[in-house]
Order: structure tokens, then sequence, then C-alpha cells
């Protein structure tokens, strides 16, 4: 070390400049674990990204920890959302007995119709529109749209969204590629935004209402998207069970969108 007329500096001075040099670093690093900014604000834990889990035991300063099955829709804090989506409908039995159970609790849910399975289930696609769900299209006949042509892909999209927008009159703007296979690269008419899912249930190979109702409320976390199918009798029943678990546990189910739409 030089001071400034360039001359090598004295050991003692030296010893003080480190020490206060030192003194400055822990000084920093106490404010910097305590979640001090510089401007005195304090530090908040950044919400995760879509999709992802909140970590374990990651809890904002000044907040006690809690169980994420503690809080209950009588707490003054805004309540947990979480998304139930139904696919392959509609269904001419299971649709409606689903959409009377929903009706019954308040809730409402997203469907994914498959085109093929309009054609006389007409009055159930304008029952669900009507009682303020939402539909997407899941293409006309359950096909993995990346191994079609582009015409033959777009003509399954385009296909079911016609048919659903001419019995509702609403525009259909998203859609679940069966199987989870989206082609991004997909140029139609209409740019479609596809929602997917966090938990599975595999509600189709079960058919066991218990074991359904137990993974979904064991698992299902805020901001979930629950896939299921209203083509079975066995998740009807699981899925109002769900409803009225989770709600008794704080959480509003809304539509899939004011999820991802965040």
């Amino acid at each position: 070390m030089k001071d400034r007329k360039g001359e090598p500096l004295p050991a003692w001075k030296k010893g003080l400049l480190t020490a206060a040099l030192g003194l400055l670093a822990v000084t920093l690093a106490a404010g910097v674990r305590s979640g001090r900014t510089g401007d005195g604000g304090r530090r908040e834990l950044a919400a995760p990204a879509y999709g992802e889990r909140a970590s374990e035991g990651a809890v904002p300063a000044g907040e006690e920890a809690e169980s994420p099955r503690s809080r209950t829709s009588g707490e003054s804090r805004e309540s947990k959302r979480i998304a139930l989506t139904f696919d392959d409908g509609p269904h001419p039995v299971y649709t409606e007995r689903l959409l009377d159970g929903l009706a019954e609790r308040g809730v409402k849910a997203t469907f994914f119709l498959l085109g093929c399975n309009i054609e006389g289930n007409e009055e159930i696609v304008r029952r669900i529109a009507e009682e303020g769900h939402l539909i997407g299209n899941h293409t006309w006949y359950h096909v993995d749209i990346t191994t079609l042509t582009q015409e033959e892909a777009c003509a399954e999209i385009q296909d079911t969204s016609r048919k659903i927008t001419e019995i509702t009159g609403q525009p259909v703007e998203y859609v679940r590629p069966p199987f989870g296979n989206w082609n991004r690269e997909l140029e139609c008419e209409v740019m479609m935004i596809p929602i997917f899912w966090s938990v599975d249930t595999l509600d189709w190979s079960t058919r066991n209402a218990d074991r359904l109702v137990d993974q979904v409320v064991s698992e299902a976390e805020e901001n979930d998207i629950i896939l299921m199918h209203d083509s079975y009798d066995s998740t009807v029943k699981a899925a109002l069970r769900i409803v009225d678990l989770l709600q008794a546990e704080g959480y509003e189910f809304v539509t899939a969108d004011e999820l991802i739409l965040e």
C-alpha cells in the first residue's frame, strides 16, 4: 500500500486500515443476513414461479411457520386457490351429475371437451357455459397432434372450437392437448393457449373414488391444477368429496385460466 504521495504506508497505518475494512465487511454481512436492504426495508421471500413448489420451511420474516392445512376459510387471510379440470366430456350422464354437485357448492371448474362427444350433448355444453364454467378444447378425436400433419392438427383444433362456439356463442381460447403433447410451432388461424396440469389423478385407470379423494387431498397445494375426467361415476363422486374437504381447509376453486394468467 502507498499513501497519496506514492510513499509506502508505515506498518501501523496498514494495520489500522486493515482493521477498519474488516469491521466494515462484518457489518455489511450482518445486514444481509438480517434481511435488511440499503433503504431500510425488509426483504420479502420471492414467490415461486408457476408450477414450482414453495420451499418447505420458507417463511417471510415476521411470520410464524404454519401447516399448509392450517388455514380455513374463516380466517382473514386470502384463501388458497386451486382448479379442478375435467377432460374428454361431455358425457351424457356423468357430466350433468357433476354440474349438479358443483352448482350446489357454488364451485366453478374447467371442462376440456372432445369434438366427437359434443353431438347429441349440445344442451350439456350450453349448460356448462351458462353456469360460469370455463370451456376448453381437447381436440376432436383425442389424438396426439404432434403426430399429425399441420393441416390435420389444425382441423382437430379448429373444428372443435367452431362447434363449441356455435353452441355457446363464446370464443374458445384454451386447449389441453391430449397426452400433454403440444406443438408450439403449430400455425392455425386461431391462437390457443395450452393449459396443462400439476396433479394427474389417473382416475381412468383406478376408477376408485376413495383412492382419488385420498390422493388429491394429500397431494394438492395452492395454485395446483387437478386433472380428472367427467366420464366416470367414481370421478364425479370423488370430485365432489374433494371439493367439500378442500373447501373446509380454506381452498377456493377457480377456473384454470385464473391461475395461469396471474
